[in-house]
């Protein structure tokens, strides 16, 4: 009995390698994809040209590498999310965190002379996404709401967070403040290298949060098991969130509120079979980056000289799949 079921746990770790090396070789190609694809197709035998050098290096590669970045800690936290709060709906757009960022942009810009002073709204949406982190604690742990209600929390907390927003907008004769409502929908128009070092101080939270799939299954065997294994969730807990609010803020600060890819991305590989946070976390960042990229993709090739918010592209290709997955697996119950 020991041996079959040694050989099954084999079996099921050599399937979930495989799926994360072939969401490595798609990405891999959508990258090369990516570099290429513009108004002016530069396919990789053209990449040493003169224009290569201005299309490619000075536009597409750091945009790409932006992209990649946060679409895998989009779906890193939203991965992490959904198991601290244990709710598979959990997702740092849902929860409204990513608003509360967003406001925090917005009243940094709205205080401010321009939106040019990258460092200071990238700290502005870190904290803001950690102040509605800290309230959905407080809720969580004072009022002992349940997982549901926590989820109705979050929800109101992200429409009053962009009601908040918008009213901002509305209110301001400021022109940038007015532009950063279209950056708001999600965007990368603007990405160059000069928000690369935020990308760049974002990695190791992103590196760390990938590796600690073990720690996810330790405190998904309850907190009594935990503690009887020298574990402390709530010393853990609190790291997990801080770094997710972290990752969510550089996020906001780098391209505003990407909806759905925290949320779709872990279900659909939980679904595909990859169930232990060890795999699952790596094959997030590398499905988050992925599904971003194509998305990235889309918004700039779909219409002829301009570019449709990339939010507005995950919203409308993650409501349909996320809908269809539920069905699928009859998870409507």
């Amino acid at each position: 009995m020991a041996h079959l079921i040694n050989k099954l746990k084999k079996q099921q770790k050599n399937a979930d390698i495989r799926v994360v090396i072939l969401l490595a070789i798609f990405l891999l190609m959508i990258v090369i994809l990516s570099l290429s694809a513009g108004e002016i197709w530069l396919w990789p035998n053209q990449w040493t040209s003169e224009p290569a050098q201005m299309f490619i290096g000075q536009i597409r590669l750091p945009r790409m590498l932006a992209v990649i970045a946060i679409g895998a800690a989009l779906a890193v936290t939203g991965a992490i999310m959904q198991a601290l709060f244990e709710n598979p709906l959990a997702e740092p757009g849902l929860l409204g965190i990513s608003n509360g960022a967003g406001v925090a942009v917005v009243l940094t810009v709205l205080l401010s002379s321009g939106i040019t002073h990258y460092w200071l709204i990238s700290t502005s949406a870190i904290i803001g996404a950690l102040v509605l982190t800290s309230v959905l604690l407080y809720f969580a742990r004072s009022k002992h709401l349940n997982n549901s209600s926590l989820l109705l929390v979050g929800v109101a907390l992200g429409v009053i967070s962009g009601a908040c927003m918008t009213w901002m907008v509305y209110m301001s004769s400021n022109l940038d403040l007015r532009q950063l409502l279209y950056w708001m929908m999600g965007s990368f128009s603007g990405v160059d290298w000069r928000q690369f070092g935020l990308v760049m101080v974002s990695l190791p939270f992103l590196l760390w949060a990938i590796c600690q799939g073990k720690t996810l299954n330790y405190l998904s065997l309850g907190r009594l098991q935990a503690y009887q294994l020298g574990f402390s969730p709530q010393k853990w807990r609190l790291t997990l969130i801080i770094v997710s609010g972290v990752l969510i803020g550089f996020s906001v600060a780098i391209a505003g509120a990407i909806s759905f890819v925290g949320l779709v991305i872990p279900h659909i590989l939980r679904l595909s079979g990859l169930t232990d946070n060890r795999i699952l976390l790596p094959g997030c960042a590398l499905a988050g980056a992925l599904g971003l990229l194509i998305a990235d993709l889309l918004s700039r090739l779909l219409m002829a000289n301009a570019e449709i918010p990339i939010g507005v592209i995950t919203a409308t290709l993650g409501a349909p799949i996320f809908i269809f997955l539920l069905i699928r697996n009859h998870q409507w119950r």
